[in-house]
C-alpha cells in the first residue's frame, strides 16, 4: 500500500508540471496574441484554456481521493493539500491568459495598446513568459534558488504594472476611454498572472521547508472576465 500511495503522489507531480507546460505554451502564444495583434494565435488560446481547466480538475480529484483513501499526515498530507491549491492557481494562470487573448481578439486587427506602451507590455510579456517556465521547472524538480528567480521576475513585472497606470494618469495621456480600459485591464492581467506564479513559489517553498510565510496578496480578487469593449469610434 505504501508503495501504491508514493506512486499517486508522484502522479500529483508529474500532473502539475504537465499542467505547468500548458501554462507556458497558453501565455506564449497569448503574449505573442497580444503584441502583434494576431487573432489565429488568440482564438488557439481561447479554445484550448478548457484543457487547463480539465486536467486541474482531474488533479484535484486525484488529490481528494487520496486524501479520502489514505489519510496522509504531515509532509504528505501537505503535498496533497498543496496540490489542490497549486492547481488552482495553474488554473487562473490559465485564464488570465485566455483575458490577455480575449482583448487581443476583441482589438483585431487593431492593436490593444498604443505604441508609446508597447514596448512596457511586451517585457511585461516577457517576463510573464520567463515565471511561467520557471514555475514548470520549480514544480518538477523542488528547487528553491528558481523560486527565489520567480520573486525576482515578479518585482518587475508588479513595477511595469505600476509604470503603466502612471502613464494612463499622467498629463501626456491623450487615449480614448476604450484605450484607457484596455491599457488598465491588461496591465492588471499580466500583473495578476505573475502573482499567482510567486504564490505556487511558495507553496513550494512551504513544502521542502514546512514554514509557511502567506501569500503576496490576503485578498486576491477574480480578475473580471472581459466584457465586449465599445468600439474605437463610440471613444
Amino acid at each position: 500500500m505504501r508503495d501504491v500511495f508514493q506512486q499517486e503522489l508522484a502522479e500529483v507531480q508529474e500532473r502539475l508540471v504537465d499542467i505547468a507546460n500548458h501554462v507556458v505554451v497558453s501565455i506564449e502564444a497569448a503574449v505573442r496574441a497580444f503584441g502583434d495583434s494576431n487573432v489565429q494565435l488568440a482564438e488557439q488560446v481561447i479554445a484550448t484554456d478548457p484543457i487547463i481547466d480539465d486536467k486541474a480538475s482531474s488533479l484535484d480529484e486525484l488529490a481528494i481521493n487520496i486524501i479520502a483513501r489514505q489519510s496522509p499526515v504531515a509532509r504528505d498530507l501537505r503535498i496533497t493539500v498543496s496540490a489542490l491549491r497549486i492547481s488552482a492557481s495553474l488554473e487562473r494562470m490559465g485564464d488570465l491568459a485566455r483575458h490577455i487573448a480575449l482583448l487581443a481578439r476583441y482589438r483585431f486587427p487593431l492593436n490593444v495598446v498604443p505604441d508609446s506602451l508597447a514596448p512596457t507590455f511586451a517585457e511585461m510579456g516577457a517576463k510573464d513568459i520567463e515565471i511561467a517556465k520557471l514555475l514548470r521547472d520549480l514544480l518538477e524538480t523542488q528547487d528553491l534558488a528558481i523560486a527565489e528567480q520567480i520573486e525576482q521576475a515578479d518585482e518587475i513585472v508588479d513595477q511595469l504594472h505600476r509604470d503603466v497606470f502612471a502613464h494612463v494618469l499622467g498629463t501626456e495621456w491623450q487615449g480614448a476611454a476604450h484605450t484607457t480600459v484596455d491599457a488598465t485591464l491588461a496591465s492588471r492581467y499580466h500583473e495578476r498572472f505573475a502573482d499567482h506564479g510567486v504564490s505556487i513559489a511558495k507553496k513550494v517553498k512551504y513544502l521542502a521547508t514546512g514554514d509557511w510565510v502567506g501569500d503576496e496578496d490576503p485578498h486576491p480578487e477574480m480578475a473580471p472576465e472581459p466584457v465586449q469593449p465599445a468600439s474605437p469610434d463610440q471613444g
